[in-house]
This record gives C-alpha cells, sequence and structure tokens, in this order.
C-alpha cells in the first residue's frame, strides 16, 4: 500500500502519536520497543538464553520483548493474592514462563493437536488451557527448552510469534468455518492471508498495545466482534453479495467498550488491504502516552466512525468503501458450538466442554487420536472463543460412540447449563496480575451447581475472573465474578469477587449491572448463585432471559 498522506508535520506532544509528529517514547514500555524491536528477541533466545539459562535475561527482554514471542514469566508459587499490587514484578515471578502458541481461526489436525499435547507433557508438567481466544498455552516453561519447543511447533505450522507483547494477536474466526450450511460466508482464506502477509512483519510490531482481530461469517456471531478492536462481521448487501460489515474500537478491561460499526461493505478480496489500513490506523494514530489509554477504543471514542472511516479511505486506502448494511442479529444465544451440529457435507462437528478450559497434555494427545479415529478427513479439531473444543467430519453412525468416548475423559458433548457456560482465566495460580485463584473454583462452583439446581434449564454465563483485566469478560456475563480481596464476617481480608449480573451480547449488548459495588467472599459464590437464580426460576416470564431477568429485577432480588 501507498504511504498514507499526514495532517501535519509539527511534534505536539498529545497522546505521543506518530502520525502527529511525536515520536520520542513517553513512558518506559514505548521506550523498551524504540530500543529494540519486540521480534529481535528471537534470536536473542536461541544464541543466548537458551543457553544461560534465567538468570542470564536482560531485564527489558524478559519483561517485555519475550511476549512478541508469546512468553510471559509466570507467578511464583505460594504468593497470596493481597500481594499482587505490593510487590515488584521481579519479586513476584518465577524462573518459569507461560507460553501462548498461536492458533489462528482455531483450525488444528491432529497432527498438530498431538505435537501440542506432547510439547505440553513433555515440557510443560502436563498443563495446557484453552483459552476464550482460541489459543493453547503452557506453564512451567523453561527458557533452555523454547528452541525446542519452537522446532516441533515449526514442524507443524505453528508458531508462538506475537501471541502476545504490543502486536496483531492471535486472530478469531468461526471454528466451523466452511462447515456448516447456514454461514454467511467462511473467513479462513482471507485470514490466512492475512495471517502470512502480517504477522511478524516489523511494520505492525510496535503498536500502541495489544491489536485484537476476528474475521467470520458465523451466524452467531462466535467470534464476539462486539469485543474486538476489529472484527469482519458476515454479511450480505442489498444485491445479495456476501462481504462483511467493519466493526472498530470494542474491548473489556477496565474502561469496556462495545465496537462501533464504520459502515462500510467491504469484499473478500479487500479485507487484507482494509485490515492493513485500520492497523496502521491504529499504530500511527493510537494514543502511547498512557498505557491504560493506549487501546483503539479510546481513539474511536475521541474520533467515531465517521471520522474514523474518512482517515481509512483518505489517508491509508486512498478509495471509497462502498455503504453496507448492518450484520444481521446473532441467530442463537449461545455462541460455543457445543452440542452436535450437522455439517453441509452430511457429517457432524461435535463440540465438547472442557473444565474452563484447563486440560493435560496427555489428554490433548487423546483427543487428536479420537479425531483421527472418528473423523472421516484425518482428523480436524477447532477451538472456540468459550474455552471448548469441536471435533469435525463425524459420520451419523458414529457420533454416539465419539460422546461416549469423550465423556470417558470428562468430556461432555452434552453438558449442564453450568458445566457448559462457566469459563475462567488463569487465575492466582499462575498470572502475576491476579488476585484470586480461578480455575479450580470455577469447576468447584458449576459442580455445586448442578447438585443444588439440577433441573436448572436456560442457558447461564458463568464468568470468573482473578483480576479487573477481564480476560474471561466478566462484563458480558450473566454472573461475572471479578476477584479482588474482601473482608469476610470476621472482617478478615480474603479472597472474593465484585459481582456484575445481566451482561450479554448480540441485540441491545449490555455491560453487567453493578449493585453498590456488591461484592461476596469466595466462599459465598455457589450460595449467592443459587440464590439469584432460584430468584430468576421463581420470578421470570415465559421465555425470559436471565439478562432480561436481572435488566427488570429489583435490587433486593438480586443480593
Amino acid at each position: 500500500m501507498s504511504t498514507p498522506t499526514r495532517t501535519t508535520n509539527r511534534p505536539q506532544r498529545g497522546q505521543g502519536q506518530w502520525a502527529l509528529g511525536y515520536r520520542e517514547p513517553l513512558n518506559p514500555n514505548e521506550r523498551m520497543k524504540k530500543d529494540s524491536d519486540g521480534l529481535d528477541v528471537r534470536q536473542r533466545i536461541l544464541d543466548i538464553y537458551a543457553h544461560t539459562g534465567f538468570d542470564g535475561i536482560d531485564p527489558g527482554d524478559l519483561r517485555g520483548r519475550m511476549r512478541w514471542m508469546g512468553l510471559y514469566t509466570q507467578r511464583a508459587q505460594g504468593i497470596p493474592g493481597g500481594r499482587t499490587a505490593v510487590l515488584e514484578p521481579e519479586e513476584l515471578e518465577d524462573s518459569y514462563f507461560m507460553m501462548r502458541v498461536r492458533t489462528d481461526g482455531g483450525q488444528l489436525s491432529s497432527e498438530q493437536l498431538r505435537v501440542l499435547g506432547r510439547i505440553s507433557t513433555e515440557f510443560g508438567r502436563d498443563v495446557a488451557d484453552v483459552t476464550d481466544r482460541q489459543n493453547v498455552q503452557y506453564h512451567w516453561i523453561r527458557i533452555e527448552d523454547v528452541p525446542q519447543i519452537w522446532e516441533q511447533l515449526a514442524a507443524v505450522g505453528l508458531q508462538t510469534t506475537e501471541a502476545c507483547g504490543d502486536t496483531p494477536r492471535g486472530m478469531l474466526n468461526c471454528p466451523l468455518a466452511g462447515v456448516l450450511a447456514d454461514e454467511v460466508l467462511d473467513a479462513s482464506d482471507v485470514m490466512a492471508e492475512t495471517v502470512a502477509r502480517y504477522v511478524g512483519d516489523p511494520a505492525f510490531s510496535n503498536l500502541p498495545r495489544k491489536w485484537k482481530t476476528s474475521m467470520s461469517g458465523c451466524v452467531d456471531h462466535c467470534t464476539e466482534p462486539e469485543i474486538d478492536d476489529i472484527s469482519f462481521v458476515g454479511v450480505r448487501n442489498a444485491d445479495g453479495e456476501a462481504g462483511y460489515d467493519l466493526w472498530v474500537g470494542g474491548g473489556l478491561s477496565t474502561n469496556p467498550m462495545f465496537a462501533k460499526r464504520i459502515g462500510v461493505f467491504v469484499r473478500p478480496e479487500q479485507v487484507t488491504d482494509v485490515w492493513v489500513a485500520a492497523t496502521s490506523i491504529f499504530r500511527d494514530y493510537g494514543y502511547r502516552r498512557s498505557r491504560t489509554h493506549a487501546r483503539i477504543k479510546f481513539l474511536m471514542a475521541d474520533w467515531g466512525p465517521e471520522k474514523f472511516r474518512q482517515v481509512l479511505q483518505d489517508e491509508y486506502l486512498h478509495a471509497e468503501l462502498p455503504d453496507g448494511p448492518a450484520a444481521a442479529p446473532a441467530v442463537h444465544d449461545q455462541r460455543d458450538h457445543v452440542g452436535v451440529s450437522k455439517q453441509k457435507d452430511g457429517a457432524n462437528a461435535v463440540g465438547f466442554a472442557l473444565r474452563t478450559g484447563r486440560i493435560t497434555g496427555s489428554l490433548l494427545t487423546r483427543i487428536a487420536d479420537l479425531a483421527a479415529e472418528y473423523g472421516t478427513q484425518g482428523g480436524r479439531i477447532r477451538t472456540t472463543t468459550q474455552q471448548k473444543l469441536v471435533i469435525l467430519d463425524v459420520p451419523d453412525e458414529r457420533v454416539e460412540d465419539l460422546v461416549e468416548a469423550l465423556a470417558q475423559h470428562d468430556l461432555l458433548v452434552r453438558p449442564s447449563a453450568f458445566r457448559r457456560g462457566t469459563m475462567a482465566c488463569t487465575g492466582l495460580e499462575f498470572c502475576k496480575l491476579a488476585i484470586v485463584e480461578t480455575k479450580q473454583h470455577a469447576q468447584d462452583l458449576y459442580a455445586e451447581l448442578e447438585k443444588r439446581l439440577p433441573d436448572f434449564d436456560e442457558p447461564i454465563g458463568i464468568n470468573v475472573n482473578g483480576c479487573p483485566n477481564s480476560c474471561a469478560r466478566f462484563q458480558t456475563a450473566d454472573i461475572g465474578f471479578k476477584g479482588m480481596i474482601v473482608r469476610n464476617a470476621e472482617g478478615e481480608s480474603v479472597e472474593g469477587f465484585q459481582v456484575h449480573l445481566g451482561g450479554h451480547l448480540g441485540v441491545d449488548a449490555a455491560l453487567g449491572r453493578k449493585l453498590r459495588g456488591h461484592k461476596i467472599t469466595k466462599d459465598e459464590t455457589a450460595d449467592y448463585c443459587e440464590r439469584v437464580l432460584r430468584g430468576y426460576l421463581d420470578r421470570r416470564t415465559e421465555g425470559e432471559s436471565f439478562a432480561a431477568y436481572v435488566g427488570r429485577a429489583e435490587d433486593d432480588w438480586l443480593l
């Protein structure tokens, strides 16, 4: 693409926007990136750090540039959540890493999944997480083992490049792209083209902050485009032509905002160029003064979609995009593709729930074997944005055998509403930002609710988050728990949660309702959920969702 024209060459302090001429770093993170591109750390890992070990890693690489290669130091064991904001990074971190593998679009072969499982077992103490960004994460990774892990990943076409950092993160697509007959269109090819051309490109390796992309033609909007930085949402124009509705500026964390429609129709052959142009706007006009203000959602809030479209077309594309219609609302409320879905070729996609995304490498290997055994195309597996997995291409006569084989490993195709709807972030066990433990607690919570409310018959999302950063999207859950330290009845400081209720995406999307800062202790979560859900069952109108009920509920119904 041609070099964009600039509005001015006069340096302005402002928010440190490159396009306004101000290039001098305004905080330590920006200085770190200017001193050395994050992509350069790869060679230092191979040539130096894999040989010197953890203690030989430069601090700027350790706590900064390593992220460009999908590596974060993990939390040292035994440090309570109340110490998270008190200790320095070097006091919180262990000498091991979390490693994130890119699985763009969630598309995996049985061979790839088998390698992912083997790496977890051999190098990560048999622990792995399937994330709500369709990635696979490891823990307990030693820097000495990283080169060998990279070799094994590369051998099956996988990588960790820019899985973290101020970069284009792993891109989301419907896990059933190209499979379901009712999709608007299949975004797999345009996503693959974008990833191949621009992941690892120094032109986009220094963005103001992370950059989350989704491209999907799913009628259920399963990639949750409302909360991505940039989304291409499948739509048909007035002539019946399939393309994309462009949304920009979504994101949660401590300042949640929903994406805004830019109002254009993007044809499939234009997607990569439009993505490049929008990403360039973020790079050049994004705010770099404060890390907490550096996401595209803040620029979009100030500019609005009209100005964004003007800059996109005039300065970067040098062409106009046609007006486009809004994408149709999601067809189904649940977006996880759990259960048995009929493929357009007559086979079946079998989606199943893990234990809040936590799994072992050994079990990933077993799933790869099952996919190869039951799938007619050699074993195709997909990850979802709800911490679930899907096996494709299963013939009708083999579906129930696969359902039973998965159940033997507590992988449920027909889970309870609570098992299906509960998600959790990494939490205190490994995350340096976390305040409370999440993974095991969320599993204990859904198991307890299954006992107390065995006949509960409505979809219900319960998202357990270890801190305010919303990796598990607590603001958009039916019941969202934000981890914090609270006082119990005895006045002691203990792990607990702030409660958010009735969050939802789709039509009339809304963030969860907070009730006068209502907080509960960790030990109270099952009692609280039971109380609120029984109230819902008693008072709901016919067909009323939990989110709709919360919207009209009196405060004391929800306490």
